[in-house]
Parts: structure tokens; sequence; C-alpha cells
């Protein structure tokens, strides 16, 4: 989706306590994902939420740190998941993008979380650094604006 002429990202006002929102990143291209943390980190920021920060192998792993998340003791009320996959010349790039946003997708909607999706596919490095600019437009800053947009659905709705 193209944000050209999209306004800039920015936290949008939650009724109630403030969020506490995990972040999960797979940073295996660290320039791009710490980029798309520090838009989603600013974001969170801005809307007084609290947050931790996950790394995990690769984009892969996403989806069950988000799942394993919800087994253990520490409580969120959202998610941010943060990674990128870069196309190269073999089908590899086609699976991992594929099962990877399944994986999102199912753990999102099987539990009913609060999550915004910053996983970046791209065909070129150039396209994921365009996305993890600190100005301008952010991935990762979108991501952190959907997650509290759920949150503020969820609670609006009296789901949590």
């Amino acid at each position: 989706m193209s944000t050209i002429d999209a306004a800039l990202p920015s936290a949008p006002r939650l009724e109630g306590p403030a969020p506490n929102l995990l972040i999960v990143r797979a940073p295996y291209y660290t320039q791009i994902v710490d980029g798309l943390r520090d838009g989603a980190a600013r974001i969170l920021a801005e809307a007084g939420a609290t947050y931790d920060v996950l790394d995990v192998a690769g984009a892969l792993e996403l989806a069950a740190a988000v799942r394993l998340a919800l087994r253990g003791k520490r409580k969120y009320d959202g998610f941010v998941t943060l990674g990128c996959v870069v196309k190269g010349d073999t089908d590899h790039y086609e699976y991992v993008c594929q099962e990877a946003m399944a994986g999102i997708t199912h753990v999102v909607l099987q539990f009913g979380l609060c999550l915004g999706n910053g996983l970046l596919t791209v065909h070129t490095v150039q396209q994921a650094l365009d996305r993890a600019t600190s100005d301008g437009h952010n991935k990762g800053a979108e991501a952190a604006v959907a997650a509290l947009k759920q949150i503020g659905a969820a609670r609006w709705l009296g789901a949590v």
C-alpha cells in the first residue's frame, strides 16, 4: 500500500489507562528493523503507552512469539510485529512472506488480538530503508498506530 498521499502517522487518543504493548522484532536487517522500532516507539511514547521489545530469529518466528506471549505471565494490551524480508533469487522469499503473514493473521484472528503488523516484504533493501526512515512515512510507526487503534476499538466494544 502506498502512503505517499496519506497523513503522517500520529498516535490516536485512547480512553482508559495507558496501554502496554509488546514489540516483537525479527532483526535480520538490523538497520531497517531498528528504524521500524524507532518509528513504533515514537508513536507509543506519544500515546503514553509502555512497551517491551522481544527479538526473535526471523520473520517466521514473529507469530509464534506473539502466541508464546499469550502463555506468559506478562500481560499486554496489544502487539506490534516488525521485520523485513527482501526478495532474493529463490522461491524462499515467497514462502517466508506468505507463511509469516499467514501466521500473524492466524494468531490475531484465533485469539482476538490487537496487533499492528510492520513486517516489510520488499524487492530491494532500498525499498525497506525508504519505509524505515525517521522522517516521513515509517511502517513501524504505522504498525504502532494500527495496534493502538485496535486497542481503542476493543475498549469501545467492551472486548477487554
